[in-house]
């Protein structure tokens, strides 16, 4: 007789594998990454070269001297953590301090935990909130782009952190508005200060919309995010439209669509299943929110993706996929 042998999962097989996955999202950010070039100018490039080639090196060194693994650098996850982590700092950011954000992404964040597919937290936002927490001056340091070969930066705060201020000294948000002349369309296609990923909100959508037509990604993270910051907000700003910014002012401001897009939708930090995704993207809308009306910082996406990460166990756990075969 014939010995059955039995194997663990997965039993299906696919030509879809970690690389070509992670390639596609290199491939999502070029248009985000070609216009933070274009709009602020070498120092961006110089970010992103010490960034992505930062991430890749200590990957290398650290499965090859101390884990004494296979090198994992063929999976592309290592660039596209590093063009993430440039994408989301200043274009002004020294490249000592890309080269600790770096470090702390993948040394701590990513292979501590035995590298990808295994990390608990996005190594790119920990590496972001890291230098944030450590270098607020560096982090803070915004300017206006100026093209790639524009005059010198002028220095200006980001419109969510003209708002905040605005705010704590008595003036409301229509008269911020319009003092600073901020406009959806600019705030749109050219965001007047922030981290380099957040100069055109059409770049990436455009990356969005491709991964979502390559099906590397399932839309329902991102919307649940961007829905629940629309309705929120929309309840503090009818309620209130002299303190509080409304909706659209919310979803084109800051790193939102950056965050909800590329960040929040990992693969390895996010839940498996489409209603704890939803539940997912519920918490970090709300958590923002509450941090850009309430918190100290006028932004609060990185902290929101952070903190849902850590409760991904329990939605997998509560939203568990039905074995096979059971009803």
């Amino acid at each position: 007789m014939d010995k059955i042998l039995v194997s663990p999962n997965p039993h299906l097989h696919s030509k879809t594998t970690t690389a070509v996955l992670m390639r596609d999202v290199v491939i999502a950010l070029l248009p985000a990454v070609v216009v933070s070039v274009v709009f602020y100018g070498w120092k961006e490039l110089l970010v992103l070269a010490v960034s992505v080639l930062s991430c890749v090196l200590i990957e290398w060194s650290v499965t090859k001297y101390l884990l004494r693994k296979p090198c994992t650098i063929g999976d592309w996850s290592a660039a596209v953590t590093g063009i993430l982590l440039a994408l989301n700092l200043p274009s002004t950011t020294p490249w000592w301090v890309v080269l600790i954000g770096a470090i702390v992404a993948i040394g701590v964040a990513k292979m501590t935990f035995g590298g990808l597919g295994q990390n608990v937290f996005n190594p790119a936002l920990v590496g972001r909130v890291f230098l944030l927490i450590s270098f607020p001056t560096y982090m803070t340091h915004w300017v206006q782009p100026q093209g790639l070969f524009g005059v010198d930066a002028v220095t200006g705060a980001t419109p969510l952190g003209v708002i905040k201020e605005g705010l704590m000294q008595g003036a409301s948000v229509p008269e911020l508005m319009a003092g600073h002349g901020y406009s959806y369309s600019q705030m749109l296609f050219a965001n007047i200060g922030g981290s380099a990923g957040e100069a055109c909100a059409i770049a990436l959508l455009v990356g969005f919309v491709y991964l979502l037509v390559r099906k590397v990604i399932k839309p329902w993270i991102t919307l649940s995010i961007l829905g629940t910051v629309a309705a929120v907000s929309a309840i503090f700003w009818l309620a209130n439209p002299m303190q509080f910014t409304d909706p659209l002012f919310n979803l084109l401001t800051g790193g939102l669509i950056l965050g909800s897009c590329f960040m929040a939708t990992d693969y390895v930090t996010s839940p498996m299943t489409t209603k704890g995704g939803i539940v997912f993207g519920i918490g970090i809308g709300f958590i923002t929110l509450m941090i850009r009306y309430f918190g100290s910082y006028p932004e609060g996406v990185s902290f929101a993706i952070l903190i849902m990460n850590s409760v991904v166990p329990l939605l997998n756990k509560w939203f568990h996929q039905k074995k096979y075969g059971r009803a």
